[in-house]
């Protein structure tokens, strides 16, 4: 009987032991798989730097940077010509850059990877867009700024640092206020 009690016990330990272990081992799996998460998608985010890129105008005559200090602020607009809300705010953008075209850059850039060249160049026609258009052949640099939606927009500072960061339609109020904020702040 004893031998038995005490073959029992042993068992009993040795699962709750094995238990024990093997749980260590998941939090520990978790917290490794938590961080390579956190590493591998660092998303843009505000007050944080902007991923650097440079990309071609449409036309291919000029290359545009984005990344670290620069003369001016910066506004980049991700879209694509199919994009209903992209639409809808080109109008809106065209006011905005022609108001603060000296004191702002600003990028609209084509994820073509999504879209193509002829549709884009249509799209600046209709809408009348004179600011830099640049192309996002294979939607890399929309990629690194962890793309999700269009348009996406993002007001950064000349330090390179996103002050904002808007996915989807905004009111052209907000994005104008947003500009005059951080022009004022000189």
């Amino acid at each position: 009987m004893m031998r038995k009690s005490t073959i029992i016990l042993a068992l009993v330990l040795l699962l709750g032991v094995t238990g024990i272990w093997l749980n260590t081992k998941t939090a520990s799996l978790e917290r490794e798989t938590s961080a390579k998460v956190r590493i591998a998608k660092e998303a843009p985010l505000v007050n944080y730097q902007a991923p650097a890129f440079e990309l071609k105008s449409i036309d291919g005559t000029q290359t545009f940077r984005v990344g670290g200090e620069r003369e001016r602020p910066v506004l980049i607009n991700f879209w694509a010509s199919w994009c209903g809300p992209c639409k809808l705010e080109a109008p809106d953008l065209v006011k905005i850059y022609a108001k603060y075209q000296n004191e702002l850059d600003m990028y609209a850039v084509n994820v073509t990877s999504t879209d193509s060249k002829k549709d884009a160049q249509a799209f600046v026609d209709e809408y009348g867009l004179i600011n830099p258009i640049l192309m996002d052949l294979d939607g890399s640099v929309f990629a690194a700024y962890n793309g999700m939606a269009f348009p996406t927009n993002l007001l950064i500072d000349k330090s390179g640092t996103i002050r904002r960061l808007y996915i989807g339609l905004r009111p052209a109020s907000q994005i104008e206020a947003d500009i005059q904020e951080l022009l004022d702040e000189k």
